[in-house]
């Protein structure tokens, strides 16, 4: 994803990114999971166009199932999607497969999920141009579904499923399952197709300590939206309750948004909670996990562990190592790396293999294509660079890094003092400092890296062709914004080193009073840290023409750099009153 700046807000004084391209999500269900020659020659084929990106390839041997993920801009994931569909159909035969997981087809199914920059129903448009062209090309039927569904009854995935591969025959034979794309008539070797428009699915499942299906299940109606068949007495061999209608009431489960099923994975020995939790907003990650691990207690089971299929939001495994800290009692504000650690833990994403973040976590992935080689760098390296004949980084890059580590000390103190045992009562008090401090630390770290790239893009624009006149308009153009977002990228900085004065202060204030002197270190290094970067606002706002904007910049500089002394001193006040200087 290339990122081009737009630089100023409204206001002019906030940077705005502004994502050009557009990026969507595929992730394609292949009715194999034992054959890894097979999976390779399909994510191989998928991989053949340039641009695309594989985030992902889980394959399961009990399900006999491969879950594949990659992103891209939408042409190219839908150009990719129909070569995986096509390679899929060649070497797939469904009438030879079996498995635990319901499936109709080679490529049982094929979502399209939003990223970046682009709409659910533009990706719902993007799914029928995979539909039109598939069906054209292959001779496979194609539904589609959720999102991009044509009639209200096609949007559920399971009812466009039901019969499975066994029932496709007579299904098609049925006016009322025509497919959307393609021949309405069997084909015995690939079967039929699901492709859809949804939001981020979440594949997941709980590991229970024992092997009996039926004890699982009863688990799984006890957490799945839809529940259970509703019975008199409340016993499983009760006369089914019907309404007015002669229909069967259900009993919800506790869980919104969650399907669930009970089953046995040979595999590993152990049944489990096989879970699609299709609306995290209606039930995180974490609530499923617990969910499922109140019924199985009440119910005389245990839960052992459990395993994500295919990627996650970063988000969710936040919001989990948080949830997990908070049940602990302790502070949520340490780094990024300790919550998943304590979310993989708590959750058992280990105990079935290695979990690995950077492989499982979606942005991370992402991330990997646009690289932070200041922040991943140690302190001998980063120095070292610094020091080297290079121009960046810089004094621009050195003042984020400094900002962090005045922040850091804070943050330290903060933490530091939710677990004083004397302050017992106060762990979330102090909790919530650290957490503002970890979200001001990263952004800093962000804008190390960031202050060099807006450097690079300087030199980018200078060495641009200025031959005709209209090369030398978009150069000067071109100069013109990178000169703009060199202004701005060290005024963030500004911005958000002076935001670390509040966590700063507060705990020089009612910190831990052991480590009254790293809240005073950390207030001088944020004075610098706004010091040195309007030493870059001022000697880039020389350059840029728009004048206008240069005072309004300057304006608002000069008031930080007072309000930075300002509490500067107030810190070193406090700090020299407790320890006598």
């Amino acid at each position: 994803m290339k990122l081009f700046p737009v630089i100023c807000s409204p206001d002019k004084s906030k940077i705005q990114p502004k994502i050009m391209t557009q990026l969507i999500e595929c992730v394609p269900n292949f009715s194999e999971g034992r054959d890894m020659t097979i999976i390779k020659q399909i994510t191989d084929a998928i991989e053949s166009v340039e641009g695309i990106k594989l985030l992902d390839v889980d394959p399961g041997k009990a399900t006999n199932r491969t879950v594949v993920t990659f992103v891209g801009e939408p042409e190219l994931v839908i150009n990719a999607a129909f070569l995986g569909i096509k390679k899929a159909a060649e070497l797939i035969d469904m009438s030879k497969h079996s498995g635990e997981h319901p499936r109709m087809g080679a490529t049982d199914v094929c979502p399209l999920i939003p990223i970046a920059g682009i709409t659910m129903e533009e990706t719902a448009e993007w799914a029928h141009k995979l539909g039109e062209m598939a069906g054209r090309e292959l001779d496979i039927p194609f539904y589609m579904y959720e999102s991009a569904a044509t009639r209200p009854e096609r949007r559920n995935l399971a009812v466009v499923r039901a019969g499975e591969y066994e029932g496709l025959p007579e299904k098609l034979q049925n006016a009322e399952w025509k497919p959307d794309y393609g021949a309405a008539k069997f084909n015995p070797k690939a079967g039929a197709t699901a492709i859809g428009a949804r939001d981020f699915l979440i594949a997941y499942n709980v590991n229970l300590n024992t092997t009996s299906v039926r004890r699982a299940n009863s688990v799984a109606f006890d957490v799945r939206e839809k529940g259970r068949v509703k019975r008199e007495g409340g016993s499983v061999t009760g006369k089914i309750v019907t309404d007015k209608n002669g229909e069967p009431v259900r009993e919800p489960g506790s869980c919104k948004s969650v399907k669930a099923i009970g089953w046995y994975i040979e595999e590993y020995g152990v049944a489990q909670i096989s879970m699609n939790l299709t609306n995290i907003k209606d039930t995180p990650l974490h609530r499923a996990f617990e969910a499922v691990h109140e019924s199985a207690d009440r119910r005389g089971m245990r839960v052992t562990g459990s395993e994500l299929v295919g990627l996650v939001p970063l988000k969710v495994m936040l919001d989990a190592g948080k949830y997990f800290l908070r049940k602990q009692k302790r502070s949520v504000g340490v780094s990024e790396a300790e919550i998943i650690k304590i979310a993989v833990k708590s959750l058992g994403l280990d105990e079935l293999g290695a979990f690995d973040p950077q492989q499982k976590i979606i942005e991370y992935q992402l991330r990997a294509d646009r690289p932070t080689p200041l922040i991943e760098m140690d302190l001998r390296a980063f120095a070292d660079e610094t020091a080297s004949e290079s121009p960046a980084p810089g004094g621009g890059s050195v003042s984020a890094y400094v900002g962090a580590l005045g922040v850091s000390l804070a943050t330290m103190v903060a933490n530091l003092s939710s677990h004083r045992r004397v302050w017992d009562d106060r762990w979330e008090e102090f909790g919530d400092w650290a957490e503002k401090g970890q979200a001001i630390k990263d952004e800093l770290l962000r804008l190390v890296d960031e202050d060099t790239n807006s450097f690079n893009a300087i030199l980018t624009a200078v060495r641009m062709p200025k031959g005709s006149d209209a090369e030398k308009e978009a150069r000067a153009d071109a100069i013109e914004a990178a000169t703009r977002y060199a202004i701005d990228i060290p005024f963030k900085v500004m911005e958000v080193a002076l935001g670390g004065f509040d966590i700063i202060k507060a705990m020089a204030e009612i910190g831990n009073p052991n480590s009254i002197t790293d809240a005073g270190v950390g207030a001088l290094c944020a004075r610098a840290a706004v010091h040195g970067a309007f030493m870059n606002v001022k000697v880039n706002a020389g350059d840029l023409k728009d004048k206008k904007y240069v005072k309004e910049v300057l304006a608002k500089g000069e008031k930080m750099i007072k309000a930075a002394d300002k509490a500067e001193k107030a810190v070193r006040k406090m700090v020299e009153e407790k320890v006598g200087g």
